[in-house]
């Protein structure tokens, strides 16, 4: 006890208490959130490690590959079903994100590839042209759970540009049999694409830190109320 004060936490009355007990709550399950993001991440990185050192599976109607396996898919695009994820950036340039359901093989399965990146145009009313090669092809690439996600506001156009692309949805929509994954292919293939992937499991150090600032907050919250629950001796 510091010498001429003494601790009256009733200095600060009920509702500066609960306030502060609140907000530390509502830190430290920030800082945990935070945490667990980052855990996930490196859990991530891990699976895209041990896929880099696995040999691609076939990827046919009756395989059900897991999220982040490398896999290899044969048979044609389906080019009139091509859409376009808009506002995608590459090198600071705006553009388009590439994505066409590839045939497997004489089936009537199909599977969605991000083909890769291509430049926007000078104006939004002209789209880019998207070289398809015909006949079957080789596409070896990675495992994903879906396509990324964009905020939208109101309701999602079925045009050939979109903003996001829900597999489920556009399977509805166009009627063809589709896994419910994509590839994010990393195969080469003579369509003009770029195929500069982002790794999903970057930002880990940007989670961890604020992790760190939220406990850090926690733990200033109790310093505060405790020391402003100290008052001099024979002061109300």
């Amino acid at each position: 006890m510091l010498r001429g004060y003494s601790f009256r936490p009733r200095r600060l009355g009920a509702f500066g208490a609960l306030a502060a007990a609140l907000a530390c709550v509502a830190f430290v399950g920030l800082g945990q959130w935070q945490a667990r993001r980052a855990e996930e991440k490196r859990a991530i990185g891990a699976a895209l490690d041990r896929a880099a050192k696995a040999a691609p599976i076939e990827l046919t109607p009756d395989v059900s590959p897991a999220v982040h396996q490398r896999v290899v898919a044969r048979g044609p695009f389906v080019a009139e079903r091509t859409v376009l994820l808009d506002n995608k950036v590459r090198r600071g340039r705006a553009g388009y994100e590439v994505v066409t359901p590839l045939r497997l093989g004489n089936s009537e399965s199909h599977v969605l590839v991000n083909r890769g990146w291509v430049a926007a145009a000078a104006t939004r009313e002209v789209l880019p042209e998207v070289r398809t090669p015909g006949g079957e092809q080789r596409i070896e690439g990675l495992v994903l759970e879906r396509l990324p996600q964009a905020l939208q506001a109101g309701a999602a156009p079925r045009g050939a540009v979109r903003q996001n692309l829900v597999v489920a949805d556009f399977a509805a929509e166009t009627g063809l049999r589709l896994h419910p994954v994509v590839i994010e292919q990393h195969s080469a293939l003579d369509d003009g694409l770029l195929r500069e992937w982002p790794r999903p499991d970057l930002g880990i150090e940007k989670h961890d830190s604020y992790s760190l600032q939220w406990y850090s907050l926690a733990a200033l919250t109790v310093i505060l109320f405790v020391s402003l629950s100290f008052s001099r001796a024979g002061e109300s």
